[in-house]
């Protein structure tokens, strides 16, 4: 992993210590250490992670002072006091500080002379102790020290020779020391040994003493590397004996092929597999990397590791399919029926997947659109990929990329890691065993990103008609064409998924269903599968229309159905468990019922809880989910005319709340409004859900129309909802989710919609049922929406 390197910045804690009082001139910050002696000369890196520790690093370092490397005496205490530290330590200068991405901290040091400590000093947030240096006592022309010295040179470079891929300079570097005491600390700081014994060499401060247990550790280390050495060389002639035994196995093979006796060892699984790639119908480049593959199977051991990575390999070569499909059987009008009968409404879309089938059934081979299946959960994307499946005469197969975050999901491993496998693409391939499939890529919109690699990047290939007929596949590691599988995928939001991703794609919008809409799916679909799933027969319980009404209505707000299929289960389940008792043979639900089976209703009609005030109006909103009416509440008081802002606002909804403020008291004359007056009432504008974010443009007609009806102190009509931004002219500009906004006001209870007059267009979308039962007020300046929602009559009292 790559390092960060830089200087501590100046934190909480740093400032803390910058007010710290001067170290004493006898004093030494002490950094504690578990299972490491730093020896003077050295230079290693010392991981650091307690808060004491990081704090006497950084201040050591912003100061340009030394440190005292102490080892502990027990590894295991997490908070080491005077106990619990050794005496002698060794004094090192900081000549770097790291910090890695995973948020740890180390420090490299440089060992510099011996410590003893005398005692500690309290009132700093790290560990100070009171010092004494202990010097090197030199003595000249001391022959025994002279002689111990050259038999330790001698002994390193043994060692260092002894030990594999040691560089020369390292060599070289141990017979340059011309110092006794450096030889011996150097050696042994980097021979492995105990950490105890380490401490034991560095408390030692009779150099003759300390080159005679480095020497007698040295040798010691010697006898364990000739020992190994003498391992390796019997290893060595185990695996020569491994090679002859080989050798003699193949012979034996090639004997047996004579005598015709193949069908021992694993020569039938050989033939098998040979025969297996000849009736897999390879392309020429995929059958001769299979040839050879095979090949080195037949050279290989049956017990070997890499055999069983190679009989893997062959195996997923066999099994994917290469053969080309069956052209397509496409019936245009019983495709249209298999939709029709699958799915209620969505005529735009189903109008658009018959264009589809016609075009891939006129001409075959074409390069048709990746469609991608855009909508609320629960409105049917992944049963629609279905129904094209089934209305083509196709298999149906489906992958998942929520929470994908590994390119390797999508590409596949390397073969040389542990446990290699295809990507998901090659894998549903083989589950469908034809080429020739429908494969839904559900969720594209939840793919990740993380250091394995970007997968919406590896699908970029894969959704391109004009590169994946050379799709390469890292654990395949041969070029496979995916031209013929009909990809089709389905997202909640666009947003997520990137550009040029994006851009490969022909986007078909799904929008919510209103409440009449969702009583016929209940009627067509829901109920009888619940049944099924339950165990009852129709004639066992009947669920009212005034009883799925009131689920609609209820129990449940969404745009999809899915909960809805939840709350006509539970009621099933209810019914279920009666009959199975022997209470009933059979049941009727009805409205009232509902409140025995759900409860009491989880949903009320809160415009009307809620409208009917000044300074309230009720806005429209747009969810990833679907549509919701968003309550804009204003309040005043004395002041200096602040306007405080409070819910959870993203900063467009903030400017648009100040734009509204700013045109009410730019039209204060024509609304009738005292300019004066307001100049001195500080406003409060409140949106409710405050735990829900906020943001967008869209409720700038409502924020305008609560604020005046806040300072005409008329109420908003309660059965009015209105969306669309503003400008500082009084302009009403077009916003966008209009059909699910719509759908949203028609299940709430609202009666009129203001919208901007350039949103008439998005109309259209929106089912006739539901802009029969509304009146549509359609804005071009904010002054219309005055006269249209705040109430004529005398003022609120």
């Amino acid at each position: 992993m790559s390092q960060v390197i830089h200087l501590p910045d100046k934190s909480d804690r740093a400032a803390e210590a910058d007010a710290l009082p001067a170290l004493p001139s006898d004093a030494l910050i002490i950094v504690p250490v578990r299972n490491m002696v730093l020896f003077p000369g050295m230079v290693v890196p010392i991981s650091i992670g307690r808060e004491s520790s990081i704090a006497a690093a950084q201040y050591a370092v912003r100061t340009d002072q030394a440190v005292g490397i102490l080892m502990q005496k027990n590894p295991e205490v997490e908070t080491p006091g005077p106990d619990d530290l050794s005496e002698v330590g060794t004094i090192a200068a900081i000549l770097r500080y790291v910090t890695t991405p995973d948020g740890t901290h180390h420090i490299v040091c440089q060992g510099q002379q011996r410590f003893r400590v005398v005692g500690y000093v309290t009132g700093f947030p790290f560990t100070v102790a009171r010092i004494e240096r202990i010097a090197e006592k030199v003595v000249p022309d001391d022959r025994e020290i002279e002689a111990r010295f050259m038999r330790l040179k001698e002994r390193a470079v043994e060692v260092l020779q002894m030990l594999p891929q040691v560089p020369a300079e390292m060599v070289h570097a141990v017979q340059g020391i011309d110092t006794p005491a450096m030889l011996a600390d150097l050696v042994a700081g980097y021979v492995d040994i105990k950490a105890p014994e380490k401490q034991e060499i560095l408390e030692e401060i009779d150099l003759r003493r300390r080159l005679d247990r480095v020497l007698e550790m040295l040798m010691h280390r010697i006898d364990v590397l000739n020992l190994s050495r003498d391992i390796d060389k019997r290893t060595k002639a185990s695996l020569g004996q491994r090679e002859r035994e080989f050798l003699l196995r193949e012979q034996l093979k090639s004997i047996q092929k004579e005598l015709g006796e193949e069908g021992s060892g694993n020569a039938a699984e050989i033939n098998e597999l040979r025969k297996s790639i000849a009736e897999a119908d390879m392309p020429e480049e995929v059958a001769k990397q299979a040839a050879k593959e095979l090949k080195r199977l037949e050279r290989m051991a049956d017990g070997s590791s890499e055999y069983s990575m190679v009989r893997t390999y062959l195996d997923w070569l066999v099994e994917v399919p290469w053969k080309a499909p069956e052209p397509d059987t496409i019936d245009v009008a019983q495709a249209r029926q298999v939709l029709d009968a699958d799915h209620f409404d969505l005529e735009k879309v189903k109008k658009r997947i018959v264009e589809f089938l016609a075009v891939r059934k006129l001409k075959p081979g074409g390069h048709g659109p990746i469609l991608c299946l855009v909508g609320p959960p629960g409105v049917g994307k992944t049963s629609l990929g279905q129904s094209i499946a089934r209305a083509m005469g196709r298999k149906f197969v489906r992958v998942s990329l929520g929470g994908v975050h590994d390119e390797a999901e999508i590409r596949g491993h390397r073969r040389t890691y542990i446990g290699a496998l295809p990507g998901n693409i090659i894998q549903a391939l083989k589950k469908a065993g034809t080429r020739g499939c429908v494969m839904m890529l559900d969720e594209i919109d939840k793919l990740g990103s993380g250091i394995q690699g970007d997968p919406s990047a590896a699908l970029l290939e894969v959704l391109d008609p004009e590169q994946n007929n050379s799709f390469r596949d890292n654990y395949l590691a041969v070029p496979y064409d995916l031209s013929q599988v009909l990809f089709i995928t389905t997202a909640n939001v666009l947003d997520p998924i990137p550009g040029p991703l994006r851009d490969r794609m022909e986007v078909l919008h799904l929008s919510g269903y209103t409440q009449e809409e969702k009583r016929e799916i209940a009627r067509r679909y829901l109920v009888a599968r619940q049944l099924d799933d339950t165990g009852l027969k129709p004639e066992q319980l009947e669920i009212t229309d005034a009883a799925v009404a009131a689920i609609i209505r209820d129990y449940t707000r969404e745009a999809g159905v899915r909960n809805l299929e939840r709350q006509i289960g539970a009621v099933c389940r209810r019914v279920a468990v009666r009959i199975a008792e022997g209470e009933i043979e059979n049941a009727r639900v009805d409205a009232p019922d509902l409140v025995e089976v759900l409860g009491p209703a989880k949903f009320e009609n809160e415009v009307a809880l809620r409208a009917g005030l000044p300074g309230v109006a009720t806005g429209l909103a747009w969810t990833p989910v679907g549509g919701d009416i968003l309550f804009i509440e204003a309040s005043r008081m004395t002041g200096t005319g602040r306007l405080i802002l409070t819910g959870q606002l993203g900063d467009v909804m903030k400017e648009s709340a100040q734009a509204a403020l700013t045109l009410v008291k730019s039209r204060a004359a024509s609304l009738g409004l005292d300019a004066a007056v307001m100049e001195k009432t500080d406003v409060h504008i409140h949106v409710p859900a405050g735990a829900i974010p906020k943001d967008g443009p869209s409720a700038g007609v409502a924020m305008f129309i609560a604020l005046a009806s806040l300072f005409m102190d008329r109420p908003v009509r309660s059965d009015v909802a209105m969306t669309g931004e503003i400008s500082l002219r009084g302009l009403v500009l077009p916003v966008g989710g209009i059909k699910e906004k719509i759908l949203a006001a028609l299940a709430a209870g609202i009666k009129k919609i203001l919208m901007p007059s350039r949103n008439l267009k998005d109309l259209d979308e929106v089912p006739l049922q539901a802009r029969e039962q509304l009146e549509f007020v359609y804005l071009d300046d904010i002054a219309q929406a005055v006269n249209a929602a705040i109430e004529v009559g005398p003022a609120a009292t």
